[in-house]
């Protein structure tokens, strides 16, 4: 039975975000990933869409959440479905950092708004 210890949790930072992999082909998932994102206050990530469903559980904090242009205020408790295709933008404009749990498939894409594609090690 594999099992990913918290010790074992492979960490990236990117965009000013950490992300750490919990479930993901390296640490044995064969179709799904899975990680917590971590949001410091202030930061606004860059606005990307998404290729695949991605579910996100905010686990501590409050964030905005835009999707194709709609925004919403998620707190901690509250889940978010984004669909292949959705522009997704993520901001903390909060005094407090914000922590959430992400699950997608294996391969997720991300295309940015200048055209740049990232491929997401915790993701792939």
């Amino acid at each position: 039975m594999p099992v990913v210890r918290s010790s074992e949790a492979v960490v990236h930072e990117i965009h000013g975000g950490r992300f750490v992999s919990y479930a993901a082909p390296r640490s044995g998932s064969k179709e799904l990933c899975a990680w917590r994102t971590e949001l410091p206050a202030g930061l606004r990530a860059p606005v990307h869409t998404v290729d695949r469903e991605e579910i996100f559980h905010l686990l501590t904090g409050d964030l905005l959440i835009t999707l194709d242009g709609r925004t919403e205020q998620v707190t901690a408790g509250d889940t978010v479905i984004v669909n292949p295709g959705t522009a997704l933008g993520i901001e903390n404009a909060s005094g407090q950092p914000a922590t959430a749990w992400v699950t997608t498939s294996v391969g997720l894409r991300a295309e940015l708004a200048d055209g740049s594609v990232l491929t997401p090690p915790w993701a792939n």
